[in-house]
């Protein structure tokens, strides 16, 4: 008779458990759902299938990426103890009214934190790679954590004329700030096949603009050129490379702004240098790099080669300052792009988050961040593979 009683309770606990584990599984499952976006269909996907990326179901790169799996499981356990800050950053806040004088020079940018970015050329304003939410995740309660606020909330932007989005990776493609931004008067000109995450979030398909690698849109006076990029794309595991991945180029009246998106070093950025440039302003990704994976991140000392090699004028590292996303200390990324470029006199800009800069015009250098230990390039080499 116990041993009947003990089984029933027993029976009872687990049936409870599986309702509770399964409540909890359906919650996750409808906090995550929408963030995950839509397969591209349609003509949508017929154009992306005519793309000379495209291979087998999914794009590629030129160069594939190397990845030493071992390496990157063995880097987990060897991570710098200052791979965040310990205290608050110096952030610039503000708002609307900041935006009311044009920039002097006819070019301003405005480093938001990470990848994302407000420029204003020529009169036009863009934006790169919005990022406001929390978290670089399609969970709301779990993934990397902003550190500090957005220093300009999402309603205190000015008009702008472009959204430019580079790949879907979460912390390029945030779900809740496309969200907020559906029903601006603007255009979002993404690589092809991200379209369909954006129309399936609200986005009007007339606003739309999808692009493979050297095409181009015009927004009034402002070209945008997609450039090539080597990366990769997906936000599960089951759409690996199932969208585009790419830069952007800006070309304006009097000016021209290079952004690199997320990239590893490769041949053809020469060729953007040559077709598309000079550039007055040059915005590439410099952290959250690992020598597992050199072709995934271009690292501090290959950004500021690529910034020689798509002939920028002033060098304004992004991809670095908000997130946690790989092992190396915060502020590596910028005092080894500092070192790299004062061997060969390339000029870099270091706002603090949200401060505004003219790069024809700038502004005496502050270091804002504080001294920490990092691993210099001797000691940690981000070498891309398959470049000459």
């Amino acid at each position: 008779m116990k041993s009947s009683k003990k089984r029933g309770a027993l029976a009872r606990v687990a049936l409870w458990t599986g309702l509770v584990g399964g409540v909890a599984l359906a919650a996750i499952a409808a906090d995550a759902w929408p963030a995950l976006g839509k397969t591209a269909r349609g003509e949508r996907r017929a154009k992306m299938e005519r793309s000379a990326q495209w291979l087998e179901g999914h794009f590629e790169n030129p160069q594939p990426l190397y990845n030493d799996w071992w390496g990157s499981v063995k880097a987990m356990f060897a991570a710098s103890p200052y791979v965040g800050p310990s205290e608050p950053l110096p952030t610039v806040p503000g708002d609307h009214r900041r935006f009311e004088t044009p920039p002097a020079t006819g070019l301003r940018v405005t480093w938001l934190g990470h990848s994302s970015t407000l420029i204003e050329l020529d009169g036009h304003r863009v934006l790169t790679d919005p990022v406001w939410s929390e978290r670089a995740s399609p969970l709301s309660w779990v993934g990397p954590k902003r550190w500090y606020a957005p220093p300009i909330a999402l309603a205190e932007l000015p008009p702008i004329d472009a959204v430019v989005i580079s790949h879907d990776h979460y912390d390029h493609l945030d779900y809740s700030t496309l969200v907020a931004m559906k029903d601006w008067n603007t255009t979002f000109i993404v690589p092809l096949g991200v379209g369909a995450h954006l129309a399936s979030w609200g986005v009007p398909e007339s606003r739309i603009v999808e692009l493979d690698w050297w095409e181009r849109t015009r927004v009034r006076e402002l070209e945008v050129v997609a450039t090539p990029a080597r990366h990769a794309s997906g936000r599960t595991v089951l759409d690996k490379d199932a969208t585009l991945w790419a830069g952007f180029a800006l070309l304006g009246p009097k000016h021209r702004a290079y952004y690199s998106g997320d990239t590893g070093l490769f041949p053809a950025m020469k060729d953007i240098g040559a077709r598309l440039g000079p550039f007055d302003v040059t915005m590439i990704e410099v952290g959250q790099y690992h020598s597992a994976w050199p072709d995934w991140h271009i690292g501090p000392e290959q950004a500021v080669l690529a910034h020689r090699m798509v002939q920028g004028r002033v060098l304004l590292p992004v991809h670095w300052g908000l997130f946690t996303l790989a092992v190396h200390g915060w502020t590596e990324p910028i005092e080894r792009v500092l070192t790299a470029a004062s061997q060969a006199g390339d000029t870099v800009v270091v706002p603090r988050p949200g401060q505004p800069i003219e790069p024809e015009a700038p502004p005496t250098r502050e270091r804002w961040w504080p001294e920490l230990p990092w691993e210099t390039a001797a000691q940690h080499p981000i070498v891309s593979t398959r470049v000459d």
